[in-house]
């Protein structure tokens, strides 16, 4: 006789003195489609005056070509994290200070085109490869009505030199560097009007990156008439992406969607639905959640859209970074996630970074060092290739959550990552459907354990039992 599931439950909870929680992952039930997991190395994200203060945040200039090199395996590699998706930022000083036809597209940009060149070299030799998104961090401040880096508001007789100053630098990055660029995004946390002092008559807290105010109707112009300035110079294949609001919850409480979706012009040329996915709970003006009322309005439009959060926190380098990335996977229902800078020099971010969690740190005296968000974040990426399917998770615990990538029609292999939230272990019964493979290889990471190799787990009778410890992420890769 087949045994029942809730039979199965209960032998597998009996050496655990605990009934085990039921889970499953259906690899027949494709969610939505998966694009991947990205990185994002920031160079020049602060100072107001290059020449002054040649503000260099990723760190890689303080390295030897060895040590780069080394960090550059671990990412692209093919046992590192095997990212498909990069973001590479526009800064403000590559135009000079007053109006003119040239561009500087080089001298602050050294080791951020040095990054995403080595790294799609790197992509592509394992078989892989890469796409890219831009983001403006902020325009030349003489663009500006305030005639400032990081000055407030656009002078509206200059869009056409903003719309130009992002169109010369994907032109620059694809025709002379190679790297294949594929969207521009129109801004950086451009919804946060307060940022600013209220006449906004100064640059605002040194320690804020680059911005410049985009208000929702200023975000809808863009997207009439700059995708006619990108075919006109051959850039067709370019989409454009409404910005970065900080949260999910700006993005769509503060009318973002709601105004592209209802200018037919606008709906229209959005190639990509972009935010930042930082969460934070509680009465509080940083409030944001994993809401997908956003994605949801402007899908209502055009079904086939995609979606990525293009920052979001490292939280504490624990179980919650992970948990975030989950909530914004299912909940906000993206199709990628680019978390912040992966490589961090601290000491050069003005008055210490607020989101301090990363991959890699590096020192003053030039040292670096791989940081617990790397194994953590090591758990997922690989994982989640381009091309899978986010697929179908069950869970009835709330301290326990899943994460599932299907196989589709890529050549990887069906993998899902089990996240323990609580204090306490978590033996679960994980029913398994629509995956050929019988057995799962499985790695861990937690406060004890750095991606830790676990063998290799049988599923019997279509259940996968396992008892995950307190506070950890484990992984399980379908074996053929």
């Amino acid at each position: 006789m087949r045994a029942t599931f809730g039979a199965l439950l209960l032998l597998a909870g009996a050496c655990f003195g605990q009934t085990p929680i039921r889970a499953t992952v259906d690899f027949s039930r494709h969610v939505r489609a998966w694009d991947g997991f990205g990185v994002n190395y920031v160079e020049t994200a602060q100072t107001r005056d290059y020449q002054a203060d040649p503000q260099e945040y990723g760190g890689f200039s303080l390295l030897t070509e060895p040590e780069r090199q080394q960090i550059l395996d671990l990412i692209f590699g093919p046992d590192g994290l095997k990212p498909g998706l990069l973001k590479m930022f526009l800064d403000s000083h590559q135009q000079g200070t007053v109006k003119t036809g040239k561009f500087d597209h080089t001298t602050t940009t050294r080791w951020l085109r040095y990054f995403a060149k080595e790294g799609l070299k790197k992509t592509r030799a394992r078989g892989g490869d890469l796409t890219i998104i831009t983001t403006l961090y902020g325009p030349p401040g003489w663009m500006t009505k305030q005639r400032f880096v990081r000055g407030r508001d656009l002078d509206p007789a200059l869009k056409r030199d903003v719309a130009r100053y992002m169109i010369e630098w994907v032109k620059f990055l694809r025709n002379v560097e190679g790297l294949p660029v594929k969207y521009i995004s129109l801004h950086n946390e451009g919804e946060d009007y307060v940022r600013w002092p209220a006449d906004g008559s100064g640059p605002g807290d040194a320690r804020h990156d680059y911005n410049m105010f985009w208000p929702p109707e200023q975000v809808v112009d863009f997207l009439r008439f700059m995708r006619g300035m990108l075919d006109q110079e051959g850039l067709k294949d370019v989409g454009l992406t409404p910005g970065e609001t900080s949260n999910w919850y700006r993005f769509s409480e503060w009318g973002y969607a709601s105004a592209i979706a209802a200018d037919p012009e606008a709906i229209k040329n959005l190639g990509l639905i972009t935010s930042h996915g930082f969460i934070s709970f509680g009465a509080n003006r940083w409030f944001g959640d994993w809401r997908s009322l956003g994605n949801d309005i402007l899908r209502a439009r055009r079904p086939e859209l995609h979606s990525w959060v293009t920052s979001q926190s490292w939280s504490k380098m624990d179980v919650n970074f992970i948990n975030e990335m989950r909530g914004n996977i299912y909940a906000t229902k993206v199709n990628g996630i680019i978390p912040w800078a992966a490589i961090q020099r601290s000491a050069k971010w003005v008055g210490g970074d607020p989101n301090p969690g990363t991959a890699f740190r590096v020192s003053e005296d030039g040292k670096y060092t791989v940081e617990p968000g790397y194994y953590l974040y090591k758990q997922v990426a690989p994982a989640g290739q381009p091309g899978m399917a986010v697929a179908h998770v069950v869970s009835t615990d709330t301290e326990v959550g899943l994460i599932a990538f299907a196989r589709a029609k890529t050549r990887q292999p069906d993998a899902f990552v089990v996240l323990n939230l609580a204090k306490i272990a978590k033996p679960l019964a994980i029913r398994v459907l629509g995956s050929v493979a019988q057995s799962f290889a499985a790695w861990r990471t937690g406060s004890e354990e750095r991606y830790a190799a676990l063998g290799e787990h049988g599923v019997q009778g279509g259940i996968l039992s396992y008892t995950a410890p307190p506070g950890t992420v484990t992984t399980f890769y379908g074996k053929p």
